[in-house]
């Protein structure tokens, strides 16, 4: 009689550390003292920047006042809801606008004409790239004093020789309606020019000889070099610096304020102008928070929607 001996069952799978069903995965560990070396370039960011953007935000949806004895009460949204009425203000910020385009177009432009003259193999090479930046070196206060003597209507260099070339007997510049936002708007130009210039120069130092001489054998003239071999290369950083211009534009006080104070009649007042007034001319802090909280606003978006047009374009080339 033969016997049947029954098979053992295998032995079950040996799970590892881990990797089993419910187990988590260990967690990296923390590097504690990597905090320690961020944290002296985040505390100047968190106390002078983020603060006071947020202590401004929310002052914007309050009734502060200067000279006011009753508390500051929590009023919502209705200094945005008045601010939608306010023609003056609307009217500011088309001018802040026109001001923030018609200084940055001009300006890249003319600095990307300096910076390709600049890069090239000139005599005393060393000494206009020095003379070039000094617009950029000089206080935005010095440079408006300066310029308000240029346009002065009497004494002023450009009124002088206007007259000596026999081309008129010169004018008030800037208190004129319709010569006050150009003439500031020169002076925009001719004082942010040096930063664009410094730039798109080391741009252009950055881009290897090699491919303009290898473009230039194979029969390619100057424009046509351009095209294929220098801009490409200069394309992140005319985004880059063009954008940081729109902002810095946008947002200018000091020479401004100092060339016309906002005259005449209105035609010269940016938006940060205008918020200065009503913040410290008349008093409402609250109000003025509020316009610095939709001049932030939209004028993120739009420059959100010209760097996404501009990468596309970019990805697209």
């Amino acid at each position: 009689m033969t016997s049947v001996t029954e098979a053992s069952p295998p032995p079950p799978p040996v799970r590892r550390a881990g990797r089993g069903p419910g187990r988590e995965r260990p967690r990296k560990a923390v590097d504690h003292g990597a905090w320690f070396l961020v944290l002296p370039a985040l505390i100047p960011i968190l106390v002078l920047s983020v603060g006071p953007l947020l202590y401004g935000v929310l002052l914007a949806f309050t009734d502060a006042q200067s000279g006011r004895t009753e508390p500051t009460r929590w009023i919502g949204a209705l200094n945005f809801r008045d601010l939608l009425h306010d023609t003056l203000f609307w009217e500011s910020f088309r001018i802040g606008l026109v001001w923030a385009v018609g200084v940055t177009v001009p300006q890249f432009l003319l600095a990307l004409g300096l910076a390709l003259l600049l890069n090239q193999d000139l005599r005393l090479r060393w000494l206009a790239r020095a003379l070039a930046i000094i617009p950029w070196a000089m206080p935005e206060v010095v440079v408006g004093v300066m310029w308000r003597l240029v346009y002065h209507p009497d004494a002023g260099v450009l009124n002088e020789t206007l007259r000596d070339l026999g081309l008129g007997s010169g004018r008030d510049w800037l208190s004129g309606l319709a010569t006050a936002l150009p003439a500031v708007i020169v002076v925009g130009v001719w004082a942010g020019m040096p930063q664009t210039t410094v730039a798109l120069l080391a741009g252009l130092q950055n881009t290897p000889r090699e491919l303009h001489e290898a473009a230039a054998v194979d029969g390619a003239g100057a424009w046509r070099r351009f095209r294929r071999v220098t801009w490409p290369a200069l394309r992140p950083i005319a985004l880059a610096i063009t954008a940081l211009n729109l902002i810095w534009n946008f947002n200018s006080f000091a020479l401004v304020y100092v060339l016309t104070n906002g005259g005449p009649g209105g035609r010269t007042r940016l938006p940060m102008l205008f918020a200065y007034e009503e913040a410290f001319r008349y008093g409402q802090f609250g109000y003025a928070a509020a316009m610095g909280c939709v001049m932030v606003a939209v004028i993120s978006i739009a420059l959100a929607v010209f760097l996404a047009g501009r990468l596309r374009g970019g990805d697209d080339a």
